[in-house]
C-alpha cells in the first residue's frame, strides 16, 4: 500500500465553497467513490469559502488546480497578468432558476414582464447576475428597466412567498420545492443544458477546473483527473440519491431533504464530455465582461481560445 502511495501523482484541488454546491458535487463523489485513486491520483481537496478563494489559492501556488467559476478565474486567478487555462468544463450555468411567485403569475408571464418590477437574488454579484443580465439583454431589457434586490437565501425566499417580489432567481431546494409546492413557476431555468442554451442564444460554461499557465501539471496527470471526473458526473447524472447520499461525507450532503432536491435538480446542469468549444467561451467571457469590466491587471489572450488547455481531455474524447 505504501509503495501503491509513493507511486501516485498529487494534485490539490482548491474547491469553490459551499461544501454542498452543486457545480462540484462531482469532486466529492470522486473521492468519496474512489474514482482517483483507482486513476493512480492522490487528489486532496480543500475547499474555500467562496469562488475567489479557489482561483486565488492557485494563483498563489497554495493548489495545482482550482474548481471554480470561469468568472473568479479571471478575475482573482490571474499570474503576472495572465488568467487561468480551463482544462475541463463542469456546469454550463449556476444551478438557479428565475421563479414568478403565484402573486404575479398572471402579470409576469414572459421575460419582457419584468420591465419595471422588482427581481429578488440572493446577493449582489452573486455567479448567477451575470446570467440573468445575459437573458435581460436578449429579450431588450436592460438592468435600469427593473429594481434587483438583495435578500440573502433565506430572506429571498421569503419575500418571494409574500409576493414582495415579481420574480427572483432561486436555488435548489427553493426552486424545486416551491415549484411542487404550487407557490411559483419557473419562467427560465437554468438547471438545463438545453434551457441555458435556449434562453443565451448559445452554450455557455460558468463552473470548471483550471491551471496556471506558469505550473501546468503533466498531461498525463490531467487526463486521469479527467477521466475520473467523467464517470463522477455520470455517477451524479445516473445514480440514485439515496447510495450518493449514503457515500459521501455529511459536509457535502447538509440536510437530506435538501440534498435530494439539490441532487434532482443538478442531474443536468453539467457540461456534456466537460468539453468547452471556442463558441462557448467566448459567449461566457462576453456576459462576464458586460456585467463589469476585468481588472485592468488582466490581459486577455488575442483568441479566447487560449484561454482553453482542451489537450488532457481530448485524448480521453478521441480515444471513444
Amino acid at each position: 500500500m505504501i509503495a501503491l502511495l509513493l507511486l501516485q501523482a498529487s494534485l490539490t484541488i482548491a474547491v469553490s465553497g459551499p461544501f454542498t454546491s452543486p457545480e462540484y458535487l462531482p469532486l466529492r463523489v470522486a473521492e468519496a467513490e474512489g474514482y482517483f485513486t483507482q486513476e493512480g491520483l492522490q487528489v486532496s481537496l480543500r475547499t474555500t469559502r467562496a469562488e475567489a478563494g479557489a482561483a486565488e489559492a492557485l494563483a498563489r501556488g497554495q493548489a495545482e488546480v482550482a474548481a471554480t467559476s470561469l468568472e473568479a478565474a479571471l478575475r482573482y486567478g490571474a499570474v503576472g497578468g495572465r488568467p487561468l487555462r480551463l482544462i475541463f468544463g463542469l456546469t454550463t450555468a449556476p444551478p438557479v432558476a428565475l421563479v414568478v411567485p403565484l402573486a404575479h403569475r398572471n402579470t409576469v408571464r414572459r421575460i419582457e414582464d419584468l420591465r419595471g418590477r422588482h427581481i429578488g437574488i440572493s446577493s449582489p454579484g452573486a455567479p448567477e447576475q451575470a446570467f440573468l443580465l445575459a437573458l435581460l439583454e436578449r429579450h431588450r431589457l436592460q438592468p435600469g428597466d427593473l429594481s434587483l434586490l438583495s435578500f440573502g437565501e433565506r430572506g429571498l425566499v421569503a419575500a418571494l412567498e409574500a409576493g414582495e417580489v415579481h420574480a427572483a432567481l432561486l436555488a435548489d431546494p427553493w426552486a424545486s420545492r416551491l415549484a411542487q409546492e404550487g407557490k411559483a413557476v419557473v419562467l427560465a431555468d437554468f438547471r438545463r443544458r438545453e434551457e441555458t442554451v435556449r434562453w443565451l442564444g448559445g452554450p455557455t460554461v460558468h463552473a470548471g477546473l483550471f491551471v496556471s499557465g506558469d505550473r501546468v501539471p503533466k498531461a498525463s496527470d490531467l487526463t486521469a483527473l479527467a477521466r475520473a471526473l467523467l464517470r463522477a458526473i455520470r455517477r451524479v447524472e445516473t445514480g440514485d440519491s439515496e447510495e450518493l447520499l449514503a457515500r459521501l461525507p455529511v459536509r457535502a450532503v447538509g440536510l437530506k431533504d435538501d440534498f435530494v432536491a439539490r441532487i434532482a435538480g443538478a442531474r443536468e446542469i453539467y457540461l456534456r464530455d466537460g468539453w468547452v468549444s471556442l463558441e462557448t467561451i467566448k459567449l461566457s467571457l462576453a456576459m462576464i465582461r458586460a456585467r463589469a469590466p476585468l481588472p485592468k491587471a488582466v490581459t486577455l489572450p488575442r483568441s479566447p481560445g487560449e484561454l482553453l488547455l482542451p489537450e488532457p481531455l481530448k485524448t480521453i474524447l478521441d480515444s471513444k
